[in-house]
């Protein structure tokens, strides 16, 4: 494995913790606690009829199963006769007992009035009989009976002899008034507390309350009392976009200064870096410098299930914003949804095309005179709708850029102001060896030197902290792997093939460390870091490069004579290496400048894949040719100068074996070997002249 440089972290470059203040603007005295909490006192009314009705129906539509059928004693006799009747309960003349087959009563032959069965009733029994409600044949488990005066003295020993159970305790007891209440009365409880909770909810949170606050914003407020802000001393290392809101600051302190004129502040301000450069606590040095209130919110917590919920939180948010003028709306992560609008959504049905066209409605809606700034942040700027980033709307872009080496050291002097740093710890040499690595990888760069430092049980953070932490968070945590001596030798083989050949191929980087050390996923590591900040790279360079990555699997080669799995990522980083330089860069003298590859985005990586391949299949058959010579050369030219150079090889790993890690100094000390000559930058014609003047000094020695 052979990174040539950190690679680049996603990561949030936070500041100081703000205070988060109330953000509603509401005003005005409170009500009392009643009045606003609790329905008005004719709503107490409705809940009583809704609880009377709730019974009745209740008892109407769904009757116990269970109730008894009052049957003649006759028909008890009879039951018993048949060993019907499983077991009975007496009071005094009043029995009641249980079937052991359910009994349908009446049967329905008796169910008619005497003048159904032919038989006229007249005078007072007819007009009973028209009156009294007719009973409905029902079967019952349960019944009761009442033992007339005369009853026959032998009853007891005739249900003994039939199996009846004379039982201690009644056949059917009640379910409880608790049971009882759940049941007549629990679906009205339900919706009358329901409605009181609703009541509340839209008292404390206005006519969105009533839905639950759905439609509320949900933009946290930050003022500038806070007990910590945010200012410009807090932000380092982006120095340009720094100076491009210097002028938003101004005009929020003093927007008589420009508003005299006719002049008007921008509308929005688009904050485009990769993740972690400080776009977050940019926007807040911002609103500390400025004094004014910033309201935050993530794109993504406009957006819910429901369509139209990210429209009203715009609305929300805005009315905020305006109600506290001058005041600074941070909008985090804008691309999720102000992406472009194309045909995959349906018509503006979609819940981000609403929220969108909202938040275009409100930054037309005013003026650049009510104090009213908006600022959002993203790392994909190429998806952003066009009508979002047209004048009038977000008038500049401002890019955070990962910082160079000055802005690195300012960084780190920002985020060690609380660390107890010893004596030896330079930061300009952590600055120069942290290539890459944005605002908030250093920041959890000092953090962990200072955990390492606690653990460690020392009182200050030392140099070596800084480097210990830099390897655990460049190449990985160490792992306790307990390897044979061949695999060690193996492994040493492998990293000192990267080594040898970071100090013999022109414009290679210099070697930092090698360790077979197994860190992360590697078993071994060979660090290189570039001498300055790299913004243009030479084919000379990449070339170097490739032959760099291939030296493991070229010293197994030669020593070994057999390959193994371990150049898996060397293979990888070179594939893709050359496959760039051909059809991205033009590096291939066979397929010219022409761009072969989907354009990437260089902030957070990965390409815009096109709808179709764009280049024929003889196209791609080239392509694949011009990558592999690419690596057949880098590869032949590894084996060369390895073979060339073994003693050097040799003598690194038995240095490796017996030490394990090595600097940069201690593999020069090893092998003799001065560090690789660099690349020159001259033109061809000064190149050729400086070629001529050194030919002659040559001829005169």
């Amino acid at each position: 494995m052979t990174p040539s440089k950190p690679p680049m972290r996603s990561g949030r470059n936070a500041g100081p913790a703000w205070r988060a203040g109330a953000s509603d603007g509401k005003t005005g005295a409170p009500k009392p606690f009643g009045q606003m909490n609790m329905p008005p006192r004719r709503a107490w009314l409705s809940f009583a009829i809704i609880l009377l009705v709730n019974y009745l129906l209740m008892s109407m539509l769904f009757p116990s199963t269970d109730a008894s059928v009052t049957i003649p004693y006759t028909t008890f006799k009879e039951e018993v006769e048949k060993s019907n009747i499983r077991a009975i309960y007496s009071i005094g003349p009043s029995i009641e007992g249980r079937f052991v087959k359910p009994v349908t009563w009446p049967p329905p032959g008796q169910a008619k009035p005497a003048s159904a069965q032919g038989v006229e009733a007249t005078g007072l029994q007819g007009l009973v009989e028209k009156l009294a409600p007719k009973p409905e044949p029902r079967s019952a488990e349960t019944f009761t009976t009442t033992l007339p005066a005369f009853v026959d003295p032998g009853l007891e020993s005739f249900l003994i002899k039939h199996n009846v159970e004379i039982s201690a305790v009644p056949i059917k007891q009640g379910g409880g008034a608790l049971a009882t209440l759940l049941y007549g009365f629990g679906p009205a409880l339900l919706i009358i507390g329901f409605y009181v909770w609703m009541f509340r909810r839209a008292q404390q949170g206005g006519v969105g309350g009533a839905l639950m606050g759905i439609g509320k914003s949900k933009a946290r407020r930050y003022d500038q009392d806070a007990e910590t802000k945010v200012t410009f001393d807090d932000v380092a290392g982006i120095d340009e976009a720094e100076n491009e809101l210097v002028e938003i600051v101004d005009f929020l302190k003093s927007p008589e200064k420009y508003t005299r004129l006719g002049g008007s502040a921008p509308k929005g301000v688009l904050l485009v870096g990769a993740p972690g450069t400080g776009k977050t606590l940019l926007a807040k040095a911002v609103a500390g410098e400025a004094g004014v209130p910033f309201f935050s919110m993530s794109a993504a917590e406009f957006v819910e299930m429901i369509v139209g919920v990210g429209a009203a939180r715009v609305r929300d948010l805005f009315k905020q914003a305006r109600e506290n003028a001058p005041a600074i709306i941070f909008i985090d992560e804008i691309d999720s949804i102000g992406r472009a609008r194309g045909t995959i959504a349906i018509g503006g049905a979609s819940e981000q095309e609403q929220t969108l066209n909202q938040i275009l409605t409100e930054m037309d809606g005013f003026s650049g005179r009510e104090g009213v700034i908006v600022l959002a942040a993203t790392n994909q700027p190429d998806v952003l709708d066009k009508a979002l980033l047209r004048p009038g709307r977000f008038d500049r872009r401002v890019v955070v850029n990962l910082p160079d080496k000055v802005g690195r050291e300012a960084i780190l002097k920002v985020h060690t102001r609380k660390v107890p740093l010893a004596l030896d710890v330079d930061l300009a040499d952590l600055a120069a060896t942290t290539p890459g690595l944005s605002g908030a990888d250093l920041k959890n760069l000092t953090n962990e030197a200072a955990l390492l430092a606690a653990r460690r049980d020392q009182k200050d953070v030392h140099q070596k902290d800084f480097l210990d932490a830099l390897e655990k968070i460049v190449l990985g945590p160490e792992r306790p792997l307990l390897l044979s001596h061949e695999d060690r030798e193996r492994i040493a083989y492998h990293e000192s093939g990267h080594a040898i050949l970071g100090l013999l191929v022109p414009g290679a980087d210099p070697v930092h460390r090698v360790t077979i050390v197994p860190r992360g996923q590697a078993l071994g590591v060979t660090y290189q870091r570039p001498q300055t900040d790299r913004y243009n790279y030479p084919e000379a360079y990449l070339r170097a490069k490739i032959v760099g990555m291939l030296g493991g699997r070229a010293a197994e080669e030669i020593v070994y004579g057999t390959k193994t799995t371990g150049a898996e990522s060397d293979i990888e980083q070179a594939t893709m290496l050359a496959r760039n330089m051909v059809t991205r860069w033009g590096m291939s003298d066979k397929l010219g400048m022409v761009q072969l590859a989907p354009r990437q985005n260089e902030y957070v990586g990965g390409g815009l894949l096109p709808a179709a391949k764009p280049f024929s299949e003889e196209t791609a058959r080239i392509i694949d040719a011009e990558v592999q010579r690419i690596i057949d050369d880098g590869h032949a030219e590894a084996l060369r100068l390895l073979t060339q150079h073994r003693k050097e090889l040799d003598a690194l790993v038995e240095a490796l074996l017996a030490r394990e890690t090595l600097g940069e100094q201690e593999i020069l000390q090893v092998t003799g070997l001065p560090r690789a000559p660099e690349l020159s930058a001259l033109p061809l014609a000064q190149s050729a002249a400086e070629e001529e003047r050194v030919k002659e000094a040559q001829g005169q020695r």
